[in-house]
């Protein structure tokens, strides 16, 4: 595990080696989090290539940045391969000579037999980036579900920078750091920033399962891997319940290859569960668990996970989450980088934290939901389906209209607005922080004119799920939630609160023959009825606790809302009423004012909108008026810079 860094001069003119050295070097230093155990760069007439190492595999050979024999290539890569030994045996087998044990290699060679074609025989997740001196070409690639980062921007000076996190590319002084308003709508809808967008307007994420080229002064992006929808296998659910118990220990199986002490998430859910039961199956000592808890018994789930460590003989470690860790979160926003509201990034931290001090590489349970329909929200979409047998005229002139009219907090108006829209459009409106109406309220006229006439982040969402010809909802909900919040909120999360203690998180659900075996399976095997995730819990009764199983489904929250009337509530109110933070243009002051007002009032509760607003404000002064290269100043509005005019 590593961060990777490097730009490329396309218009190809002559380099300062010394200053592409220092520059180097800093876009390296500040991801040292990322990779604490070493540092290299490469540096000649047209690239940069830089990369911060967490040791995990081959301790001693695995440097890099890596050429090959011939010294025609070089890589840096940050992630894992988990099919190496195969790759490096097919290698072999065709003549190759290997020099290190790392996966790396792996690449690297594979690339010199199969040129870009390589990508498709990788398996795990990975970020990086090839640069063939011969064709001088740079390849950069991301794994197909999007567990590891990649930024890139193209300078007016024509430079394409690269790295694994933002901060290294804000070293780079050719990089703009223009605020993207699409990217600013975005994270007022839903709490995070989507890929390709990023909070700056001239960088851009690598969307997963792509890879970009490099080459003659052009610059080409395509897409090798996608999740598979409209496809079914026809199988019996005996036959679909026994390959997936298969494929399940195997995903798991392929994730314990390490050099370094291993151990996983448990947060007593399903999904966590049944990690920690498949690696008992495979590991001849006890598994290291890691369970975080809150003092609040509404959100406390360590209950569950003890069951789970008892059952299979952990050596289980716990942390207890008090309401001072609110101190936390300038820490957490500068690791982000970008605006990132989902809350549970807290408990993710400290989990991190504690398994950090035991162990290197920790598994976690992530993406079951959106591979067999886990969430309550596909419950909760299915249950509206039956305002769709309503007249559209009727939904559009009567429901709409009387929502709209209603006043801000009126009990029912978001719903009725919610039912009567199309079934996509309900849903993307459903899991929105600031849905449509309240949006219209939150924006100022300013922001509303900068966003005038472009393709808002909402259109995106309903081009995803208008992919998939089905017909079926939860198919369409599954790619659309698989394309946007698993990359976007639960990967980042996971990758950003892991990599600020320099731990390495795996996630065998996510491994890609899995996800293309599960993808072939009917979505009525996925969520039967009511009942979320039918056959992921048929193919694991009899391995989790039947007290695991049965229990009711319960997201990884955090008591923010209580956090926000006691411990974050004088911070909150100052600085929302800030003049700073008034004057920035985006928002209207006076609608922060009635969520302040009706929040502490107790008459709504409005604490996942005010931490959202307030995870924003925090980004500005950290990222704009703090820590880098103030772009515009906060006595500036970044609208004002924009060119519109505020009265």
């Amino acid at each position: 595990m590593c961060g990777i860094t490097g730009f490329v001069n396309i218009k190809r003119t002559a380099a300062d080696q010394f200053e592409w050295r220092e520059l180097i070097d800093r876009m390296c230093a500040v991801m040292s989090h990322r990779g604490p155990d070493d540092q290299g760069s490469m540096v000649d007439n047209l690239v940069a290539l830089g990369m911060r190492r967490l040791s995990i595999i081959d301790l001693a050979g695995g440097h890099q940045p890596m050429s090959s024999n011939s010294g025609k290539l070089t890589i840096v890569f940050n992630g894992e391969i988990y099919n190496y030994r195969e790759l490096r045996q097919d290698l072999q087998g065709r003549g190759y000579q290997f020099r290190t044990q790392s996966d790396t290699e792996s690449i690297l060679l594979a690339y010199e037999e199969y040129g870009e074609a390589c990508i498709d025989r990788l398996r795990g997740m990975f970020a990086f980036a090839l640069w063939d001196a011969t064709d001088q070409k740079l390849l950069i690639a991301r794994d197909r579900v999007g567990e590891k980062p990649l930024y890139y921007s193209v300078t007016k000076s024509g430079t394409f920078v690269f790295g694994s996190e933002l901060k290294c590319l804000l070293q780079h002084p050719d990089v703009s750091r223009e605020i993207n308003p699409l990217a600013v709508d975005a994270y007022l809808t839903f709490g995070y920033i989507p890929e390709p967008l990023s909070i700056f307007k001239e960088i851009k994420k690598l969307p997963p399962g792509h890879r970009l080229t490099v080459l003659d002064g052009k610059i080409s992006c395509e897409q090798y891997w996608d999740f598979p929808h409209g496809l079914t296998s026809e199988q019996s659910e005996s036959d679909y319940i026994q390959e997936l118990r298969w494929r399940l220990q195997e995903a798991v199986r392929m994730r314990l290859v390490s050099d370094v002490p291993l151990g996983a998430f448990l947060s007593g859910g399903v999904d966590s569960s049944t990690i920690v039961a498949l690696m008992t199956r495979e590991m001849a000592e006890p598994v290291k668990t890691f369970s975080i808890g809150f003092k609040e018994d509404t959100y406390d789930e360590l209950k569950y996970a003890r069951i789970v460590a008892k059952r299979f003989g952990t050596d289980h470690h716990e942390f207890i989450v008090t309401p001072d860790v609110c101190g936390i979160i300038d820490k957490l926003i500068c690791h982000f980088d970008e605006p990132f509201a989902d809350q549970s990034m807290i408990p993710t931290y400290y989990v991190s934290k504690l398994a950090r001090e035991h162990v290197t590489v920790v598994l976690s349970g992530d993406g079951g939901d959106e591979l067999f329909a886990g969430y309550t929200r596909y419950a909760v979409d299915l249950s509206r389906q039956r305002f769709e047998r309503l007249p559209l005229f009727f939904r559009n002139n009567v429901l709409r209209s009387l929502s709209e009219h209603m006043p801000h907090g009126a009990r029912g108006r978001n719903y009725l607005y919610n039912v009567s829209l199309d079934p996509i459009e309900r849903y993307i409106d459903n899991i929105s922080v600031f849905t449509t109406l309240n949006r219209a309220s939150l924006y100022s006229d300013e922001f509303v004119e900068v966003l005038a006439n472009t393709q808002r982040a909402t259109a995106m969402y309903r081009d995803y799920a208008q992919r998939v010809v089905t017909g079926d909802q939860i198919d369409r909900l599954l790619y659309l939630d698989s394309k946007t919040y698993l990359p976007g909120d639960i990967l980042t999360k996971v990758d950003r609160m892991s990599m600020a203690v320099s731990l390495e998180a795996r996630v065998p659900l996510l491994d890609h023959e899995l996800i293309e075996f599960v993808g072939r399976m009917p979505s009525s095997l996925k969520m039967k009825g009511n009942q979320a995730k039918y056959i992921f819990k048929q193919a694991i009764e009899g391995i989790v606790p039947d007290e695991i199983l049965n229990r009711p489904k319960q997201g990884f929250g955090v008591p923010i809302d209580r956090w926000i009337n006691d411990q974050l509530k004088g911070r909150i109110h100052d600085t929302l009423r800030d003049s700073v933070t008034r004057h920035r243009g985006y928002l209207r002051g006076d609608y922060i004012d009635v969520l302040l007002n009706e929040h502490e009032r107790g008459r709504r509760d409005h604490a996942p909108a005010l931490w959202t607003i307030l995870i924003l404000e925090l980004w500005f002064r950290t990222f704009i008026d703090g820590v880098w290269p103030p772009s515009p100043s906060h006595r500036e509005s970044p609208l004002v810079a924009a060119g519109v005019q505020i009265d």
